[in-house]
């Protein structure tokens, strides 16, 4: 009996050899039954795996498994990437997560899993695999790796995978510029400058097309030239492109305009704790709603915007959860939306390929991202006279609806204003100048690293407190400096904390320093509601014009530096002259309730004004215009509502 079992094993695996999977498979049949070693079942897992049946070939491997001996987890491994790839997501994972417990660091076993947890949304067991997958040389488990570690951005492993991955595709722009993004979040500023100075040479081969792998963000970090900032056209969320034909025949079609502009606003961000909602609560809430009907398009993850209870003041809201672009932009049209306007652009969690539905007949872009809209259907941007100069027009396909003062509006209502903390509670020295600097470590450039270790270099009385969170990141930060003859001892690091935390904290610092080309912008804005003056640089482009908007609108436009060597020398003056410095901080604390920067009514007048400018030109079937916002004259403005803290 065993020899006839041994020639038919035999003849199937021969059959098998010459390609002929279904004689295998009879050959194989009497002997599946009475089999006592693995060898048939392996050759019908293989046999059934040549055919195209993923399933079955894994229920043999599975049944072969018991007898393999030392090869019982090589099977099992096999099983579980067949049940994968059959869609057998339930039987993939009871198998291999078990068999973690004995393969923890097996790639293709990770790799398996990590392909079934991200299909049925199991993204805390992912968890369990990426680092595994992080180790791996194969470029397909990198990629994976990548994509989960993408979701993670504090996970040091991040930096790992797509160093890796850069090494693997020299020539991807889309992968080189990942990398450097992950290199930003972990201040690994030697691969900054490598990276960064490939690109330079690219660019100075006259070769822009690695541009497209870039995202517009991440451009903006970076790059303060506005004819290239165009070029970074990585935004996948932008599926449909938008044609001048599309724009000219949205703007024509026949639309019912009432009594009162009905304005609609588009974004995830509409919940009270974000950074952009406590700069617009108090507009949102200052709308004259005799004139104007407001509606709120939300996108808002339902676990940030449940239970606010500040919501409701804000305007009717209507959600967009669960509609597809197209479907929402029929909505807003049903609605009959007189302007549009996007709050996100491109930055993370963005829908702003709804406006490419031809949703309503003025679209405008404001507040979220601080460029041209590139390849989004908008006929306006919203800034200031800094911001968007007339220099900048050709990088623009939108229209400038220029407002008065500053473009970013401020909360003085519900924003908290709490007591100073002081400098023995944060761990300050009593007897240093303090230079503080709290934009997110991406914003920190290589240029930003020379300037701000030269103002150390030069003022020896001074510390530098920044907001550096991470063991990897803050490592990174230290090297940077003590390369450019900066100690340890001259930085003092602050992790993030709860806003009335922050802005108690920021009382204690002396000049606040700012990032460039991309400057901060809430950043800036709670430091100098906080009492802080702020240092910065004049800009080239709009993320880098911002710091000097706000300080411009709050009175302080003497700590703008016109050039790199003049904004080290005015923090180094200002660090050896406190009297000045006192002199700033209370100018600035009599303003806060009187300057334009922090009217909330007053800002809400002027950009009511401008959309009555936009809606002017649309009525009469007039193409977009660049617009100038007149001012309102000034008035004192006291203190509205109850101050938070």
């Amino acid at each position: 009996m065993a020899d006839m079992d041994g020639q038919g094993l035999a003849a199937a695996k021969a059959a098998f050899e010459q390609a002929d999977y279904l004689e295998t498979l009879a050959l194989l049949s009497p002997l599946i039954g009475t089999a006592t070693d693995t060898a048939p079942l392996v050759l019908l897992g293989e046999a059934l795996e040549k055919l195209g049946l993923p399933g079955e070939a894994a229920q043999a491997f599975e049944q072969a498994a018991p007898y393999a001996g030392q090869d019982t987890g090589k099977l099992l491994s096999r099983a579980t990437a067949l049940y994968v790839q059959a869609g057998d997501d339930d039987r993939a994972q009871l198998i291999g997560i078990k068999l973690l417990e004995s393969m923890p660091d097996d790639a293709a076993l990770a790799y398996s899993l990590a392909l079934s947890f991200r299909r049925t949304g199991a993204m805390a067991l992912a968890d369990l695999v990426k680092h595994t997958l992080a180790n791996s040389d194969d470029a397909d488990h990198l990629k994976l790796a990548g994509e989960i570690l993408g979701e993670s951005e504090r996970d040091p492993s991040a930096l790992t995978v797509f160093r890796k991955l850069a090494a693997v595709f020299p020539d991807d722009p889309y992968t080189q510029f990942k990398f450097m993004s992950v290199a930003r979040d972990f201040c690994d500023f030697e691969a900054i400058e490598k990276l960064e100075q490939a690109n330079a040479d690219r660019l100075a081969a006259g070769d822009l097309s690695a541009l497209e792998g870039e995202t517009a963000y991440s451009n903006l970090l970076r790059c303060g030239d506005e004819r290239l900032n165009r070029l970074a056209t990585n935004n996948p969320g932008l599926t449909s492109p938008p044609s001048p034909a599309g724009n000219r025949q949205r703007r024509m079609r026949p639309h019912p305009w009432g009594e009162r502009l009905r304005i609609g606003y588009l974004s995830s961000d509409f919940w009270s704790e974000h950074a952009t909602m406590r700069l617009l609560q108090s507009v949102l809430e200052a709308h004259d709603f005799s004139r104007f009907d407001v509606t709120l398009y939300c996108y808002t993850p339902p676990h940030q915007s449940a239970n606010d209870g500040n919501r409701s003041k804000w305007g009717r809201i209507v959600s967009l959860h669960g509609k597809t672009d197209a479907e929402a932009a029929d909505i807003i049209r049903q609605q009959n939306i007189d302007i549009l306007v996007d709050l996100k652009g491109h930055t993370g969690g963005s829908r702003s390929n709804i406006l490419n539905q031809m949703a309503a007949p003025v679209q405008a872009a404001w507040l979220g991202f601080p460029g041209s809209g590139v390849n989004i259907d908008c006929d306006y941007v919203i800034g200031d006279r800094i911001v968007l100069p007339g220099s900048s027009r050709q990088s623009y396909h939108e229209k400038f609806c220029l407002l008065p003062e500053s473009y970013q509006p401020n909360d003085p209502t519900h924003r908290a204003l709490p007591p100073a903390s002081s400098r023995q509670a944060l761990g300050l020295p009593q007897d240093r100048f303090v230079f503080a600097a709290f934009n997110a470590a991406r914003k920190i450039s290589l240029a930003v690293v020379e300037h701000w270790a030269e103002i150390l270099r030069h003022s020896n009385n001074s510390v530098l407190w920044v907001m550096i969170e991470g063991e990897l990141a803050r490592s990174n930060f230290l090297a940077a400096f003590g390369k450019r003859g900066v100690g340890a001892e001259r930085i003092i690091f602050a992790s993030s904390t709860g806003y009335d935390a922050h802005i108690a904290r920021l009382q204690a610092a002396d000049i606040g320093l700012d990032t460039f080309p991309y400057n901060g912008h809430t950043t800036t804005s709670d430091k100098l509601w906080a009492g802080l003056p702020v240092v910065t640089l004049k800009g080239s482009n709009f993320a880098s014009r911002v710091s000097e908007s706000l300080l411009t609108a709050c009175g302080l436009a003497q700590l703008v530096a016109a050039t790199p060597g003049a904004f080290v020398d005015l923090a180094v003056a200002l660090s050896q002259n406190p009297d000045e410095v006192t002199r700033l901080k209370l100018e600035l604390s009599q303003n806060r309730f009187s300057a334009p920067l922090f009217d909330a009514e007053r800002f809400c007048r002027h950009l009511e004004n401008g959309y009555a400018m936009m809606a002017e030109r649309a009525k009469a079937k007039l193409p977009p215009d660049h617009l100038d916002v007149p001012r309102l004259p000034v008035r004192p403005v006291p203190f509205r509502g109850e101050r938070k803290g």
